[in-house]
């Protein structure tokens, strides 16, 4: 067992500053689920003074109660390994049950880079995730991201926030709705920008939750809302709902353009922001409000530096309910310092209750609207409107 002392920190509670000013040495680790024996892995490592523990990977590998093809499976791990060795990490694990070995002539050459323990009672699947007792229900599916959010906020916000307004949703409405345990890895295609910011993908993300889709349905589930806390994940969902809705006609997929930000969302925003346009990007006012409220304890609001300085044009623009009908995807380095788009100064704890208590309400509307949408459409498809009268299922 481990002979000294080691540090083991959480990689997502640090700035982005912070992670590059780590030794390329330190060995960073992602979990495959979690109840792992740290003095064990301090062992695996040949006992270094400190190592990284990244966010869980929640589900998808054999045994985790949500399998999906390992083909599919394993790209959008080894993106996000890849991510950590692309800033110069040397030492990048992935942490997994016994008995899971990469296969295939593209993964297996990285199975050395698979740390494997026996005992793992809490990744072994005692029921399906989620249970069939759960059908009928709408499957919420949250994803944050590991991302920088400037120098006050941590890496985790996406995925803090998301997940907060996903399981505030399932328990205001426990009988119409089912939370998936949150994602805390998407896509960033300005990963370079700044250090620490992960990135799954975008075709292994898309091909990764189309196969969650496509196992839950074949498992008789036919509600689902992706729903995202990460701006960079939103095109990629929208090809993922339209991939479902061609596969699977007798379901009801649905996403929207990230949290608190449609009918309910926007009302309350409008009501209560002190920033001006401009002033909500990323890692701003709304995000800062919501982490004061959630995670006040990894906000750092002594190193909050306001950035606002985008390079505007009237259909351009950047704001967390973002205007105008170009879109583009320059990079980041033109519009920010500090890794911040927007006024973090002006967030407080207040704004992020009632922001988190409207996005809520708003993600409970929304549940209900795909319940209604799935209901009126079966039964139109039941009485044989139009085509499905001709044609059937």
């Amino acid at each position: 067992m481990a002979t000294r002392k080691v540090d083991y920190f959480k990689y997502d509670e640090l700035t982005w500053d912070v992670v590059a000013s780590l030794p390329r040495d330190t060995p960073l680790v992602l979990p495959l689920g979690s109840g792992y024996d740290l003095d064990l892995l301090a062992d695996q490592l040949a006992n270094p003074s400190r190592i990284g523990i990244l966010p869980a990977f929640p589900f998808g590998w054999r045994g985790s109660g949500l399998d999906i093809p390992e083909a599919v499976f394993f790209p959008y791990l080894l993106n996000l390994m890849d991510s950590l060795r692309d800033d110069g990490f040397s030492r990048v694990y992935c942490l997994a049950p016994q008995g899971i070995d990469p296969q295939g002539q593209f993964i297996a050459r990285e199975s050395a880079l698979f740390l494997r323990q026996p005992h793992q009672s809490r990744n072994e699947a005692k029921t399906f995730l989620p249970a069939d007792s759960e059908r009928g229900k709408v499957i919420l599916m949250p994803i944050g991201h590991t991302e920088q959010h400037g120098y006050h906020l941590p890496l985790c916000v996406d995925t803090v926030i998301i997940d907060s307004i996903a399981k505030g949703a399932a328990d205001k409405m426990p009988t119409r709705s089912f939370a998936l345990p949150v994602m805390p890895y998407g896509v960033s295609t300005h990963r370079a920008s700044f250090a620490a910011t992960m990135n799954a993908g975008g075709r292994a993300f898309e091909d990764f939750w189309g196969a969650v889709i496509d196992g839950l349905v074949g498992r008789g589930f036919d509600r689902f809302y992706l729903m995202s806390g990460h701006g960079g994940n939103m095109s990629f969902l929208v090809n993922i709902v339209k991939y479902a809705g061609e596969r699977h006609r007798r379901i009801f997929c649905a996403t929207a353009f990230l949290h608190t930000s449609g009918r309910i969302g926007a009302e309350a925003l409008e009501k209560y922001r002190t920033s001006p346009i401009g002033g909500m990007g990323h890692a701003g006012e709304l995000e800062t409000s919501y982490m004061l409220h959630l995670r006040p304890d990894l906000c750092q609001m002594e190193r909050v530096v306001d950035e606002t300085d985008f390079v505007s044009t009237p259909d351009y623009y950047m704001d967390w309910i973002e205007g105008g009908s170009l879109v583009a995807n320059p990079p980041w380095d033109d519009d920010t310092k500090t890794g911040a788009y927007g006024a973090g100064s002006h967030g407080t704890a207040e704004k992020g209750r009632l922001w988190l208590e409207a996005a809520i309400n708003e993600k409970a509307d929304h549940v209900e609207q795909i319940h209604e949408q799935h209901e009126r459409r079966e039964k139109r498809r039941n009485e044989g409107f139009g085509l499905w009268g001709k044609f059937g299922a």
